[in-house]
């Protein structure tokens, strides 16, 4: 037996049992999903199986790609504990119609608030919403507000590229994907299953 070995997994289950015990406050939690690879929106997904796993409530927001069907939208749409508001215009690069995509953003922002004032709502994921800020859609200091203020044992995902200096700070938690290869740069289109 290689007690070298031994030792140091020894010494590490003791680190981190004692890192373990330290953690001793429960409260919710906002979790940022930023960064320029591919994977956000999907984490995000999964949180929401986690969630629905221990029988929690869930309010999804989804900006930019209401109109577009995806797996886990024809998944969740009729779970009894997920409940969906949806940007309904979809991509703004596909509508190309400023005034509808802000009208749209601001539609989907008020059934968001909802969620984030419901303490009956466990999990409320909001995809994409870094682009409403950085767009100008959606006033930031207002999200930023409704965020601190939301019920406290709320847990919060967000997820979208170019995530601000506030949205950083208001969060526990802050994970940036990297983008080291994508199959789009190479032609191969969206795959069903994988991507959508």
């Amino acid at each position: 037996m290689d007690n070298s070995y031994k030792k140091r997994m020894q010494k590490k289950k003791a680190y981190i049992d004692s890192r373990i015990e330290a953690a001793n406050i429960d409260k919710g939690i906002i979790v940022l999903l930023t960064g320029n690879g591919k994977g956000k929106s999907s984490s995000a997904m999964g949180m929401i199986c986690r969630a629905l796993g221990y029988d929690l409530k869930v309010g999804l927001v989804r900006f930019l790609k209401g109109a577009q069907d995806t797996g886990e939208d024809l998944f969740l749409n009729n779970h009894p504990n997920v409940t969906t508001a949806l940007m309904e215009s979809g991509f703004t690069w596909d509508t190309q119609d400023k005034e509808m995509d802000i009208q749209k953003a601001l539609e989907t922002w008020k059934k968001a608030k909802v969620f984030l004032q419901d303490p009956a709502i466990d999990l409320v994921v909001i995809d994409e919403l870094t682009y409403m800020i950085n767009y100008g859609y959606l006033d930031e200091l207002s999200i930023l507000k409704l965020l601190i203020n939301r019920p406290q044992n709320q847990h919060v995902v967000i997820t979208g590229r170019a995530a601000s200096k506030g949205l950083i700070e208001a969060s526990d938690t802050v994970s940036e994907i990297k983008d080291v290869k994508h199959a789009f740069r190479n032609n191969i289109r969206a795959q069903k299953g994988i991507d959508y």
